[in-house]
């Protein structure tokens, strides 16, 4: 308190009243001042108070002396708060109500509401810092120091503003990340032709290129996932999109099938097709639509749906007898097996290992054993 100077509540020249509220109660430091409730003005030069039965009564403070300031929210019989931090007492300062006090910082109550505005005001005068633009008629005292102007929240209030300050970030970084994804999109289509580009010429010079440098480089093509992947941009949509798609899965399915023993769950399927066509992704609806027409096109794979329920793409060519007699011969030898030791034997993940130790059991071939321990196979000697 003792930063303030007695006024006698009049503007200077250049100087502006940004804002006034009543039932303002100004504390020095954690303490109530000696002064009776009254109006806050702000100016765009100075902080002051005024009581409102005595317009002789008037203190002023310029805003130069504050450092920052900080909100505290209303509790159980307290009003809300601003608390502002001020600069050291100035050696040419005017007399006021204080001579002396031992703390750095005001606090102004309201008790009649207003405190929002009032910060978000002050806010914009010591961001804009008028004062120093356009000085008043009479010198202010100034203070020193990096920090002037600076503002900080704490309480409810403040962090109300921080989580709607970090909103708006969040929502900025969204934006350019879709902005960023749209250009890979194209960026990505490019490369695609590029690939493409690169293919042809292979063809046409394959003459001029030696074995091994073809096959390295039509490696590298291949990375890049499918050259020309089936969409509803190029193929429409409904049937027709499925039964396209349903043909480009059908050639592109075949070799990865034939690595992992002729099987391949909808779910390693679905990520697959995904992982090579890039930025044209898939969705699980439409997969399952275009696996479900490989059987009427005739083409060298199926979708198969075992009892419990699990989607299953399998080779045509691929022999249930050779799937149940390898099931059989693995768990004799060991003499039992879970279906997870018996995907490490194969290879294979647990759910597809599962699923042919079930069929074999449902062909008489293998009986189980269900206990604590979990699901155990074993051959079946009563058979």
């Amino acid at each position: 308190m003792d930063r303030f100077s007695w006024a006698n509540g009049l503007l200077e020249i250049n100087e502006t009243l940004v804002i006034q509220q009543r039932g303002v109660r100004l504390y020095d430091g954690d303490d109530k001042a000696k002064l009776d409730v009254g109006a806050v003005l702000l100016t765009t030069h100075r902080l002051m108070w005024r009581d409102v039965k005595s317009h002789d009564c008037c203190i002023s403070m310029p805003l130069s002396q504050i450092i920052f300031f900080e909100e505290q929210a209303a509790g159980i019989g307290k009003s809300a708060k601003i608390v502002i931090h001020l600069h050291p007492l100035p050696a040419n300062k005017e007399p006021g109500p204080y001579q002396h006090s031992k703390y750095s910082y005001i606090k102004l109550s309201f008790k009649e509401h207003g405190q929002i505005e009032f910060y978000r005001r002050l806010s914009e005068e010591m961001t804009k810092r008028r004062w120093e633009n356009t000085p008043a008629s009479q010198p202010i005292p100034t203070g020193t120091g990096s920090q002037a102007g600076r503002t900080r929240a704490v309480g409810i209030v403040g962090i109300e503003r921080k989580i709607e300050e970090k909103r708006k970030e969040t929502d900025k970084n969204i934006s350019e990340a879709f902005e960023d994804l749209s250009k890979l999109m194209v960026k990505a289509k490019e490369m695609v032709e590029v690939s493409k580009s690169i293919a042809n010429k292979i063809k046409d010079k394959q003459g001029d290129i030696s074995e091994d440098e073809t096959i390295r480089f039509k490696s590298y093509l291949l990375s890049m996932g499918i050259a020309n992947p089936v969409t509803r941009e190029t193929h429409g949509s409904g049937t027709h999109y499925h039964m396209q798609l349903a043909k480009q899965l059908g050639d592109m399915l075949q070799a990865p099938l034939e690595e992992r023993g002729g099987m391949m769950s909808l779910t390693e399927v679905y990520c697959l097709v995904n992982r090579a066509r890039g930025m044209e992704l898939l969705s699980p609806e439409d997969l399952l639509n275009a696996c479900k027409m490989f059987e009427s096109l005739k083409l060298p794979v199926r979708l198969r749906v075992f009892d419990s329920g699990v989607m299953v793409v399998q080779l045509q060519s691929h022999s249930e007898e050779e799937m149940i007699a390898s099931a059989l011969d693995n768990v004799s030898e060991k003499g039992s097996l879970t279906a997870e030791e018996f995907a490490k034997l194969l290879g294979l993940s647990v759910l597809l290992s599962k699923e042919r130790l079930l069929l074999a059991e449902k062909m008489g071939h293998l009986c189980r054993d269900d206990s604590v321990e979990g699901l155990r196979f074993y051959p079946n000697l009563f058979a």
